[in-house]
């Protein structure tokens, strides 16, 4: 059945994925996974309302039942609402003629006499007086509603929802012409967590702690639900273990510096606390490990439902391996830390390539993953290059489903990757893994060498020498491609 959603008008490139997953971990594709289909935009079906602009936060979406729509609303960050339409048109002699039009069968069990009922009056691109929403719904009296008023609590709302003629100077996608929707609530996104989960009142944060909102849509993402293990090799003060334990995952954290994971700032200031704050279930575990030497025993496989993380791109904080300078070049042997030592022992670590790190990641999920778990992570982009089209890293064992721009300055962004394992771990593909991200290093990552990404983010721009025709062509600069 086609629904109207309602999206919020802020992280553009988020919103189908976002919904996509949800859509697909509430069943809408029965037993058949999302990573089955042959095209990524072909799991759900989607179209525009006429004369909208495809960045335009009103879309039509085939879903399979309505108890999927509700899940899927509820549990969403970025839709606003899903709603049953009754009817369109671009003025409101049309919507009358539409909503008349529509079954009775399908609007009459909600018009009963022994129910209550509201209506909210809202827009897009303007502003409507409280008079003029008194107005408006004075006008729906072609609509048989026998049930009681109820603001507060009622069994059923009802929205009336109005675009602008005009809206392209205003900082919003351009629509050519009004267009009015009116419709029965059928879910909407409790955004209220966001505020409860602000970055300002955790009791420990670090310089790389994940946004809140970021942190649930990566959790989304990844499909975290209760009965599910979430691991995050780069935990950090656990900004996204945090989300995914809000949802009911269980969760498991690992980092390189013992600091973090162990002390924190002292007995009621660490990532121990942060989940006490918010009364979640604590981790299974939070290890002192190194991503490009993973603790795990061998043999060990599969254990994950999916993979969250943020990984050290060298802006905010540059990425560690075990080994220490010395070890690496051969000037002293390895060692082992005595007994007595290790307990305040802070083991010598070495600057950690994105490149590599990416590549020890991949390898680890595709270790460590069930079939058809997730692994999300963020990449970095440069938006000024030799080409417009981006590359991103691959694996055999994995299918990319979403790519999720963030515009974060005018010189670089950070693409929310999601993956989906399609095939067991074997050597084999191991190797053919290990041959992909050579190639894709030499082709595409020479600026992701150690050091380079923070002076192209930061060094001088040098104007005068810069080839427009070589850019990366920007995108529409509207409200929400930049949040």
């Amino acid at each position: 059945m086609w629904y109207l959603c309602v999206f919020y008008h802020r992280l553009l490139d988020y919103r189908k994925p976002e919904l996509e997953s949800l859509a697909d971990l509430f069943g809408a594709f029965g037993d058949r996974p999302c990573f089955e289909f042959d095209n990524q935009d072909s799991s759900l079906e989607w179209r525009l309302p006429k004369h909208h602009h495809p960045d335009s936060p009103f879309h039509f979406v085939d879903l399979p039942s309505e108890d999927v729509a509700r899940n899927v609303a509820n549990r969403s960050i970025l839709v606003k609402g899903i709603y049953e339409l009754w009817g369109e048109g671009s003025n409101y002699e049309e919507l009358e003629e539409a909503v008349k039009s529509y079954p009775d069968e399908w609007k009459l069990p909600y018009l009963t006499s022994d129910s209550t009922f509201k209506i909210i009056v809202d827009s897009f691109g303007k502003v409507i007086s409280l008079q003029e929403q008194n107005d408006r719904i004075r006008g729906l009296t072609y609509i048989p509603f026998k049930g009681r008023v109820n603001l507060k609590n009622p069994d059923h709302k009802f929205w009336l929802i109005e675009t602008e003629n005009d809206i392209t100077n205003s900082g919003l996608p351009p629509v050519v012409q009004r267009r009015i929707f009116f419709g029965r609530e059928v879910g909407t996104a409790d955004r209220k967590l966001l505020p409860m989960y602000q970055l300002k009142s955790r009791t420990y944060l670090g310089p790389t702690a994940m946004d809140a909102e970021m942190a649930f849509l990566m959790s989304n993402q990844a499909q975290a639900a209760p009965g599910k293990l979430v691991f995050d090799p780069f935990v950090g003060t656990g900004s996204i273990l945090i989300s995914a334990a809000h949802f009911g995952a269980m969760t498991m954290g690992a980092d390189i510096d013992i600091r973090v994971v162990r002390d924190g700032r002292g007995p009621d200031c660490n990532v121990w606390s942060n989940f006490k704050q918010y009364g979640l279930p604590m981790p299974i575990a939070l290890l002192r490990a190194d991503n490009n030497l993973p603790p795990w025993r061998p043999g060990l496989k599969e254990v994950f439902d999916a993979i969250i993380c943020d990984p050290p791109y060298g802006l905010r904080a540059g990425g560690r391996k075990s080994g220490g300078r010395k070890l690496l070049k051969g000037v002293v042997d390895p060692y082992i830390v005595p007994d007595e030592k290790r307990a305040d022992h802070i083991p010598s670590t070495a600057p950690y390539t994105l490149a590599e790190c990416v590549h020890d990641l991949l390898d680890l999920a595709a270790r460590m993953l069930i079939m058809g778990g997730r692994l999300v992570f963020f990449f970095p982009v440069l938006r000024e290059g030799d080409s417009g089209e981006d590359h991103f890293p691959e694996h055999p064992c994995f299918k990319l489903v979403a790519a999720s721009e963030q515009i974060l300055s005018s010189r670089y962004s950070r693409v929310l990757l999601t993956m989906v394992k399609t095939c067991s771990y074997t050597e084999e593909l191991a190797e053919a893994a290990r041959i992909k991200h050579l190639e894709f290093k030499e082709n595409h990552l020479k600026w992701l060498e150690d050091g380079n990404l923070h002076s192209s983010v930061f060094s001088p721009a040098d104007v005068s020498s810069a080839d427009p025709k070589i850019r990366k062509e920007s995108k529409p600069k509207y409200r929400g491609k930049y949040v």
